[in-house]
């Protein structure tokens, strides 16, 4: 089995998804794209590194990026090892620390972004996975929504900032059971657990219809 490199194509909200987002990998010389679905706070992540956007406290992979730089080590590179039953697995080699941690994709190239290290996908994944350009439509268009997608991701990050530290106000009834069950969607999405978040979903839906 062999390694390829991949780029960060883009990131597009999922419309299979709710609060989800694609995140477009492209193969380097190559014209396979591989989408994978992360959540709302992942796709945040990635967005503000690559945007430049520093917030006022360290983000949990900023906050990890220190760590592992105080500890004396390095990310030399992420790679997606693997595709079961849907579900993405990676894995992240850290340099100066001879550690090779298992990781979700999404949390991966959170921190390959903040080291600038490569990210690649085993072949067998990109076999599998991988989409031609002919398809590409289904996930990402280039042309007309880029500029749609970077607005609604810095939308998002702005958003995040300003809600960092406003208080949620307590609320009874269908809202609560609602929140939680929003919650616990997103959970299903960044474990990439698509079944279960396909469950809560129609549960969500089945609340807002009864609470009209």
């Amino acid at each position: 089995m062999a390694k390829i490199e991949v780029e960060i194509l883009g990131l597009t909200a999922s419309a299979g998804s709710n609060g989800a987002y694609a995140l477009i990998l492209k193969e380097t010389g190559g014209e396979r794209r591989l989408p994978i679905v992360i959540g709302a706070p992942e796709a945040q992540a990635i967005a503000a590194e690559l945007e430049g956007v520093r917030p006022t406290r360290p983000m949990t992979h900023d906050l990890l990026k220190n760590i592992i730089e105080q500890a004396g080590g390095t990310v030399s590179e992420v790679c997606i090892v693997d595709l079961r039953e849907s579900i993405f697995y990676a894995q992240i080699t850290i340099e100066g620390l001879d550690l090779h941690v298992d990781a979700r994709p999404s949390d991966a190239i959170a921190l390959a972004v903040r080291f600038r290290a490569p990210i690649y996908v085993m072949d067998t994944v990109l076999d599998e996975a991988g989409i031609t350009p002919e398809h590409e439509e289904e996930f990402i268009d280039e042309d007309d929504d880029d500029d749609d997608d970077q607005d609604e991701l810095m939308r998002l990050l702005q958003q995040q900032e300003e809600q960092e530290d406003e208080p949620r106000p307590a609320r009874r009834g269908p809202t609560s059971r609602l929140e939680q069950l929003r919650r616990e969607l997103d959970q299903a999405i960044r474990d990439e657990d698509y079944e279960r978040a396909a469950r809560i979903r129609d549960e969500i839906q089945r609340l807002e219809g009864s609470d009209r």
